[in-house]
């Protein structure tokens, strides 16, 4: 059976804590953490900070401990937001911290690429409902509105050798919502997919993992591929498609993931 927990917690800090709730918040986190890493010691868990340009930032980095993966950082928009973020850490925690950065304004989608490759980033997601506000565009289920976004997230990660993380999606009620969420971003390339609520993560798991006909197909494909190669071709016709050396490399891809 495929595993159906999460592959990291995240613990908000940010925008799914109203302003008068934060310092409970920063208890609750800390409270948190101690059980969370006793329960699963192999678990990544990370804290969602409020921003560095906020007036919460500073007390949020009091539950930046040794216990932690990591922190979230929230709707960067250039490197030196990083650089900054973690020289506070440093000298107030005494940590040197990784980050998984939020892309999710205008101008952060713009330094995607500088951003990902930043020291101590080793992961960024792609926040369509923030990028869209700033924006001023509208959120459609389509999608067409933030598709070059998401698509420049994910391809700026790739070129820095980091994970991508996809958008949410807001309506936990639809699994087919989900699903066809997040089969678009893998597609784009997306390492994995954010869940905010329990029922999606297996869907998540699901939707990131090559279905049992992928991957015969891919098997059949490789083996193809692989007679004709050794008899000097390199192209081949498997099952009326056309298969080159980038093809079988896709379908090698297939194989190494399972």
């Amino acid at each position: 059976m495929a595993w159906s927990g999460p592959d990291a917690i995240i613990l908000d800090l940010e925008d799914a804590v109203p302003s008068h709730s934060k310092e409970h918040a920063r208890l609750a986190v800390a409270a948190a953490i101690p059980p969370l890493r006793t329960l699963n010691p192999m678990l990544p868990i990370y804290v969602r900070v409020n921003s560095i340009m906020t007036s919460w930032f500073a007390d949020d980095i009091e539950c930046v401990t040794e216990h932690l993966s990591g922190i979230v950082l929230p709707k960067v928009e250039t490197p030196e937001t990083i650089r900054v973020t973690r020289n506070a850490i440093k000298e107030r925690a005494g940590l040197l911290v990784n980050v998984i950065a939020g892309v999710e304004t205008v101008l952060g989608v713009v330094n995607a690429t500088s951003i990902a490759a930043s020291d101590g980033v080793i992961g960024c997601y792609f926040g369509a409902e923030d990028y869209v506000l700033d924006l001023g565009g509208v959120r459609t289920r389509e999608g067409l509105e933030v598709l070059w976004a998401r698509t420049q997230v994910a391809v700026s990660c790739r070129l820095a050798g980091i994970a991508a993380f996809d958008q949410v999606v807001t309506d936990f009620s639809s699994p087919e919502a989900f699903v066809e969420d997040a089969s678009i971003g893998r597609s784009l390339g997306f390492s994995g997919k954010l869940c905010i609520h329990p029922s999606q993560v297996a869907l998540a798991h699901s939707a990131f993992t090559a279905t049992p006909a992928e991957v015969d197909r891919a098997l059949r494909l490789l083996t193809a591929y692989g007679v004709a190669r050794t008899s000097g071709e390199g192209v081949i016709n498997f099952e009326g498609q056309m298969v080159d050396e980038p093809l079988a490399r896709q379908a090698q891809r297939i194989i190494d993931s399972m």
